[in-house]
């Protein structure tokens, strides 16, 4: 698998700290390895919509569709709790 990102990730994601950035990098090239691996807790968000999140941080999480080969991010975001 491969990943390729929306314009809408790439503004949201330059607006994180770069401890952040470095950690949704780790998390991405595990998601390209395999979705289940377990600091990912990759599971689908929206099932109308085909929509995953998994997780960069605890208070982090990250959007994407999977699109044939290709997890398509669309979104990077603080995690309301």
């Amino acid at each position: 698998m491969k990943y390729s990102t929306t314009a809408h990730f790439d503004r949201a994601f330059e607006k994180f700290s770069a401890e952040v950035q470095s950690a949704f990098r780790k998390q991405v090239r595990y998601l390209v390895v395999d979705i289940r691996y377990p600091s990912l807790r990759a599971k689908k968000y929206d099932e109308r919509t085909d929509v995953w999140q998994a997780r960069v941080t605890g208070n982090v999480r990250f959007y994407f569709r999977i699109e044939g080969d290709t997890y398509r991010l669309l979104n990077i975001q603080k995690h309301p709790k």
